[in-house]
């Protein structure tokens, strides 16, 4: 989750991330985050039972981790 400050010169300057799994608030230093952080965005569509939502979610690296160690398929990685 997303908070902003200000907007300034049309830019909101990036004031505070939390996040959403565990509920850690993520280092931002002059809007700029200083950690890991996974941030997803889904626009949900057609055949899908929340067609026209919008999810948003932000997750530290600790949590992503967490959740990616479930997933059947490992996750694609490239250096």
């Amino acid at each position: 989750m997303r908070q902003f400050g200000v907007e300034v010169k049309e830019q909101k300057e990036l004031k505070k991330i939390v996040c959403n799994c565990c509920g850690k608030e993520l280092t931002v230093k002059d809007g700029i985050v200083r950690e890991g952080v996974f941030s997803a965005d889904c626009s949900w569509g057609y055949f899908s039972k929340k067609d026209g939502e919008t999810h948003s979610f932000d997750l530290c690296e600790e949590c992503y981790d967490k959740w990616i160690s479930g997933f059947q398929i490992p996750v694609g990685i490239q250096e």
